[in-house]
Formats: C-alpha cells, sequence, structure tokens
C-alpha cells in the first residue's frame, strides 16, 4: 500500500497548485502562469483568490511532494521508471518511492512522435507512405484527428482499410517497438522508452479518424471492413455518424438539420441517397419545398459522385455540429435512446 501523507488527504490537485504557486510567491508564479493555457490561468487564479490560509504543515507537505515529483521525473528522464523506483526507494523508502512513481505517471503527459505531429502532413504523407501498414497505424494513432485523416486520404486504396483496422485492433504497444518505429523517423522523443506501456489506437481512435476524412474515403473503409471484419465495421459504425444514419433521427431532429442545409446541397445530397432516406427528408419539408426540391433533381441530371459524396458531407458535418452544441441528439448502437 503506497504511503499517503496526512496532511494531504482530500486536498485536490487544483488546490495543491495554488498552495504551490502562493509559496512561491508572486514573481515566480508569474513565470509559470506563461507556460499554461487560458482556462488553466483562469482556474489557479480562482482557486488561489478562494484559498483564505495555508498551514504550515500542508504548506511544506505540498512543497515536498512537487520535489519528489520533479526528482522523479528527471530520475525517469535518465534511466527510465525503474531506475527511478530504486533512487527514490532509497531516499524516501519504498512506499513513499511507490506512491510519487504512481502520481507521476498517472499524469505524465509525454507524447510519443512530437516531432511527426509538427510536420507538414503533405510532408508526412511521402514520408511515411512506404512504412508497412502497422507502422503507418501506430504513427496515426499519435497524430490529431485531422491530421491523420490526411495521411490516410492520401493512402492507396487498398492500403486505406488496412491501416483504419490496424488502428481499431491496435490495443497496448510497448516502448522498445515504439522506440524502434521513432528511430526509423528519426526521433528525438527519447523519454518514450521510459513508460512501461502506452494505450493508443482503439475504435474511438479510428473513428475520430473516420469522422474528419472525406466521404469517398470514409466510405470505401467501411465498405472494405464490412467484408473483412464485419463485427468490427458494425463496431465502428456504431460510434460514428454516416449520411444515411439520418434516419436515426426524429421529425424534429431532421427539421432542425434541414434549416441549415442549402436547398442546393439537400438536392445534389439526395441524388445520390436511397429512397427510404429520400422520403424522411421530403416529409420534413413543407410541401412547396419538396416539390421544388425534387424538380431541381429531375432537371439536374446526372450528378459526378464526388459531387454527390461532397453534399451529403457537408450535412453530416452541420448534423455533427449541431450534435455537439447539444441541439439534437443522435441514438446510437441501436439503443432506445430518445432523439430530442
Amino acid at each position: 500500500m503506497a504511503a499517503k501523507v496526512p496532511e494531504l488527504e482530500g486536498v485536490s490537485g487544483l488546490q495543491k497548485a495554488a498552495i504551490l504557486l502562493i509559496s512561491l510567491g508572486p514573481e515566480r508564479s508569474s513565470g509559470i502562469f506563461k507556460h499554461l493555457k487560458e482556462e488553466e490561468i483562469e482556474e489557479l487564479t480562482l482557486e488561489i483568490a478562494n484559498t483564505r490560509s495555508v498551514t504550515p504543515q500542508v504548506k511544506e507537505a505540498v512543497t515536498d511532494e512537487f520535489y519528489e515529483v520533479c526528482l522523479a521525473q528527471q530520475y525517469i528522464a535518465e534511466g527510465g521508471i525503474n531506475y527511478a523506483r530504486e533512487l527514490l526507494e532509497k531516499s524516501f523508502g519504498s512506499d513513499r518511492a511507490l506512491d510519487v512513481i504512481g502520481r507521476l505517471t498517472a499524469s505524465l503527459q509525454v507524447k510519443p512522435f512530437e516531432f511527426v505531429r509538427k510536420t507538414d502532413a503533405s510532408q508526412l504523407i511521402n514520408f511515411i507512405q512506404d512504412e508497412h501498414p502497422q507502422t503507418i497505424a501506430l504513427i496515426l494513432s499519435y497524430l490529431a484527428p485531422q491530421q491523420a485523416a490526411l495521411i490516410v486520404s492520401a493512402l492507396p486504396p487498398d492500403r486505406q482499410a488496412d491501416v483504419a483496422k490496424r488502428i481499431a485492433v491496435m490495443d497496448r504497444t510497448s516502448p522498445d517497438t515504439i522506440k524502434d518505429v521513432e528511430k526509423v523517423l528519426e526521433s528525438k522523443l527519447a523519454s518514450l522508452v521510459n513508460q512501461d506501456y502506452t494505450i493508443i489506437g482503439g475504435v474511438d481512435s479510428v473513428v475520430e479518424i473516420l469522422n474528419t476524412v472525406d466521404r469517398g474515403t470514409e466510405k470505401h473503409i467501411m465498405e472494405t471492413l464490412e467484408i473483412e471484419e464485419p463485427e468490427l465495421a458494425d463496431e465502428i459504425r456504431k460510434k460514428m455518424f454516416v449520411f444515411e444514419d439520418i434516419l436515426l433521427l426524429d421529425d424534429r431532429a431532421i427539421q432542425r438539420v434541414l434549416r441549415e442545409v442549402e436547398n442546393s446541397d439537400l438536392g445534389i445530397a439526395l441524388k445520390g441517397s436511397n429512397e427510404q432516406v429520400q422520403n424522411a427528408i421530403f416529409k420534413n419539408l413543407s410541401s412547396r419545398l419538396a416539390v421544388m426540391i425534387k424538380e431541381d433533381m429531375e432537371f439536374m441530371g446526372p450528378v459526378r459522385m464526388k459531387d454527390v459524396e461532397e453534399a451529403q458531407q457537408k450535412i453530416v458535418n452541420i448534423i455533427r455540429k449541431l450534435e455537439d452544441a447539444g441541439e439534437i441528439v443522435i441514438s446510437r448502437g441501436g439503443g432506445d435512446e430518445i432523439v430530442v
């Protein structure tokens, strides 16, 4: 059982940070604020303002804990978790060392492939496109969805679904594997090898990417996965929204979405949709507007699939935006959720 400091029982991380800044004084604290996000500064400022009094014992305990964590980070950077644990045990004892390491690894935000995230996507595509699909999947799992989406879209169609599948089924990757990949990519992040394991990838990761790629890429990946990995494809689909899933919305939600959609986009989008989707849309338009859209669809003649997919993606983006804003709710996974 890890040792606990009685003085810090019930004291939150935010409170500890406020107490530490108070202890450091205005000049040093202002220097720290320069490295924090705006919302973090607001939270800390409010907490400092609400801190009326701090006992010398609590102040000393917070300072000691901060020192121990800094020391642990230094040891980890020098020789890894086990090396840090050994040195901390010699200094503070086994229980205290485990407590410090536990808290540090729980909050340690060491991000692999930092140099990759700072690289322009167009350059990165040339950099990794010839790598093994598993290597590409590993790298994309660490990127922002927008950056990963650009790379997935630029991959050859026969590799897109393979990479997406590998991301979805990825669970834990050992530091040695990541270290090898980073070396190949001329990585500068030596600190990564100090982590025991890092959890990456998974269905949520590939859903974020698929929700960001263009509609054509998304459709190709999902159709391929439905053939090769039907259970995985079903799990992914339950967590994401595609144009045909507009049937998951009730009439009020569809009407709310349609208020944001341009008539020209709606006609093109419906041109490539099935009859069920078209009926769901038309019954939520005024009779006059429904007739006008139908006439437009008849007179526009053949439409390129790319244009249809782009129009559908615009509507999907509107739906996702309204869902994020809480204005509509999408029932996912075939449950009994109420859509409002």
